[in-house]
Formats: C-alpha cells, sequence, structure tokens
C-alpha cells in the first residue's frame, strides 16, 4: 500500500507578481548567483529551462540536508497564469519519494504585492519515510530569499 500526501504553503510577498515571476522563471541563471549557499548550479539539458519539457540538473550547495543533485522535468509552464508544475525525475529525493510533483502560482494583490503558492504532491518509497515537510521549508525559505533580493535590487 503506497503512502501519498499533499503539501501545500502560501506566502505574502512584498515584491510584485510580475517580479517575482520573471525572477523565478529566470531562477536557472540567478539562483546559483544570488543563492550559492542553496545552488551549486542549475543546467538545462532539454529545452530552454523555462517551456513544458524542458529538463534541468540542479545541484544544491554543501550542507543541504537531503538532496544534493536533482533532475526535474517542466510538465507545464503559463506565464499569463503566472503558474509552473514540475516532477522530480531523477536524484536523490527519488530513494525517499517514488513521485515528486511540485506547482508554483504567484497572484497579484491589489496592493502592487504579490502572493505565491508551491504545493507539492508525493507518494513514499516506504512507509517509514516522512513527510516532506524539509523540502517545503526550504521552498519557503527560498520564496522569502527571492522576495529579499527584488527588494534589495
Amino acid at each position: 500500500m503506497a503512502t501519498r500526501g499533499k503539501l501545500e504553503v502560501d506566502i505574502d510577498l512584498k515584491s510584485s507578481a510580475d517580479k517575482f515571476w520573471e525572477t523565478i522563471r529566470d531562477s536557472t541563471t540567478i539562483f546559483p548567483k544570488a543563492f550559492p549557499h542553496d545552488y551549486k548550479s542549475i543546467e538545462i539539458l532539454e529545452g530552454d529551462g523555462k517551456a513544458a519539457g524542458s529538463i534541468r540538473h540542479i545541484t544544491y550547495a554543501e550542507g543541504s540536508p537531503i538532496v544534493k543533485s536533482s533532475k526535474e522535468k517542466i510538465e507545464a509552464a503559463d506565464d499569463e497564469k503566472k503558474t509552473v508544475s514540475y516532477a522530480i525525475i531523477d536524484g536523490d529525493l527519488l530513494q525517499y519519494y517514488k513521485k515528486f510533483r511540485g506547482q508554483i502560482s504567484v497572484t497579484p494583490n491589489e496592493n502592487g504585492t504579490s502572493e505565491v503558492k508551491w504545493s507539492a504532491e508525493y507518494e513514499k518509497a516506504a512507509h517509514d519515510v516522512p513527510d516532506p515537510t524539509i523540502i517545503k521549508d526550504f521552498a519557503v525559505k527560498n520564496f522569502l530569499e527571492v522576495d529579499a533580493y527584488i527588494q534589495n535590487a
């Protein structure tokens, strides 16, 4: 019997939806430079790194708790709606989770700020594997760092 689950988090941002989305979409270039404490490199293996079907290889910085490297495939992206979904197709995370899919959406607020929503659906590789709250916490930290990066740019 498989153990499946879903995690979600909503984060209020100071940045505009357009600016935050633009930065997230350019993560291949920006993240390793702006956040070297988290990302060693992000390499595009197929596609342009943004469109559906693109595959990226992410190498995390030293000290990453459970994941050193992962390959993700962008399953869908809509720049107008500011949504992207991806699946982890290879790497350390798949030792713990048979399936791991994430989705990010950015929504503007009336006051010029925005909100980012991150969700993940997963299937554990074994019953004793914990829920991936550590991945959710990393995503929250990343989004807050991106927001601060934009504010300081």
